[in-house]
């Protein structure tokens, strides 16, 4: 009876053992990626800028094709860049991200699901100390073997949300008439990710 026991808890222990090897990691490469935005300026003009500093990780199915299954981000919103230091200055500050009270930007998936072929990452976004669930479609591009011998995935988001949502709810009226700064942001994420020896999930 004993013998049998633990033979049942050493099958239990390989089974919880290939299933939690069931998943690759992948890490980013910042070097070949781009989190970027736009938004309308003065009505007639669009304005875009970037995150410089961010890091994130997938986990993907080896045996189905490499499906996505997790997705984890998170980015320094100090670093915002748009090319200007003083309007760089005044998104940082507390009319819009306000990075000393809110440092970080984060997303963490909660679920996938399918609208067609395009594979949806549904997940918690939090920006400004807002956490709203948010549905971002993903193109999932790879794995491919680099030169240097590592396997890499390409993940492309492009989406949009209103930033009063979140809070990001400065602005004023022109003389025109309209905006000074739009409120819906298009975000555009073109990223590389590598695969990590003996990372998996």
């Amino acid at each position: 009876m004993r013998i049998t026991r633990t033979i049942a808890v050493a099958a239990a222990a390989v089974l919880m053992g290939t299933s939690a090897r069931a998943l690759d990691t992948y890490k980013v490469d910042p070097a070949h990626s781009t989190i970027g935005f736009s938004i309308d300026h003065l009505v007639i003009n669009t304005v875009r800028g970037r995150f410089r500093q961010f890091d994130g990780s997938l986990a993907v199915d080896p045996d189905n094709a490499n499906a996505l299954k997790q997705a984890t981000a998170t980015i320094q919103a100090t670093s915002i860049d748009t090319d200007i230091s003083k309007r760089d200055d005044h998104l940082r500050s507390a009319d819009f991200f306000d990075v000393a009270k809110f440092p970080t930007i984060t997303f963490e998936t909660t679920g996938m699901k399918k609208d067609g072929n395009q594979q949806v990452l549904v997940g918690k976004f939090t920006m400004h100390g807002v956490t709203k669930e948010v549905s971002l479609p993903v193109t999932v591009k790879g794995p491919i073997k680099d030169p240097w011998g590592n396997l890499r995935l390409g993940l492309e988001v492009n989406t949009k949300l209103d930033r009063k949502e979140y809070g990001l709810a400065w602005n004023k009226v022109i003389e025109a008439g309209g905006l000074m700064v739009g409120e819906e942001v298009t975000i555009q994420i073109n990223a590389e990710f590598v695969k990590q020896a003996g990372e998996k999930k």
